[in-house]
């Protein structure tokens, strides 16, 4: 008889594997209800600013109740801290493709990395949001005085992509470094780079030196 693997780890019971199941489903539920929401957000800021976002419009157009997206974030400001870790992992993943397709080229690998970056954070509707139009202080602080959670989680995730990846960093050298990448980004999200430089080439003048050093 074949034993699966949710048979062994479940509680002991009348049904030991379907708890197991059950508590995956609702996982997997409550996975899809937040992307859901947080893509339903993202439709609204390509339509009007974060100011005119209610949450009571993101409840409408994902076919929930109010109650529904509160019980979720907590508050509007929740709303908004749940966009941008999501934004922290989109960063991540760009990040990672430039570094899967520069194998051992640490320059390529940065420039490609930061110009993806500073393409991406432009074309996103809630950092455009930020930017445009009156001043949005409960933004600003999520990406200055309350940045913390976000900066913690990209350093984490870089830190994971430095040490298993072909660059082959110490877990030490790559928080560290990866920390200065995940401040240095965010300081760009705040104040976009001009069009008159090259700017991901001169952020990966300053990164480079660091990284290779790091590898001796």
């Amino acid at each position: 008889m074949t034993v699966t693997r949710a048979e062994v780890v479940a509680p002991r019971g009348r049904y030991p594997g379907r708890v197991a199941a059950k508590s995956t489903y609702a996982q997997a539920s409550k996975t899809l209800l937040r992307n859901s929401l947080l893509d339903a957000l993202r439709d609204l800021l390509q339509q009007r600013d974060w100011s005119s976002v209610t949450m009571a419009d993101v409840a409408t157009i994902t076919g929930v109740s109010r109650q529904t997206v509160y019980n979720e974030f907590g508050s509007r400001m929740g709303l908004a801290t749940a966009y941008a870790m999501r934004l922290v992992g989109e960063f991540c993943d760009v990040v990672a493709a430039a570094v899967r397709d520069n194998v051992d080229d640490l320059d390529a690998a940065l420039r490609q990395g930061f110009a993806d970056f500073f393409r991406w954070a432009a074309a996103d509707p809630m950092i455009r949001s930020l930017l445009d139009g009156e001043a949005k202080p409960d933004l600003l602080r999520l990406i200055t005085t309350d940045a913390a959670p976000l900066i913690d989680s990209a350093t984490d995730q870089l830190t994971g992509l430095l040490t298993s990846s072909w660059v082959q960093l110490s877990t030490t050298d790559a928080v560290r470094i990866g920390g200065a990448i995940a401040r240095m980004a965010l300081s760009y999200v705040a104040m976009p780079p001009q069009n008159d430089r090259d700017v991901a080439a001169d952020v990966a003048a300053v990164i480079a030196p660091a990284v290779l050093a790091a590898r001796r």
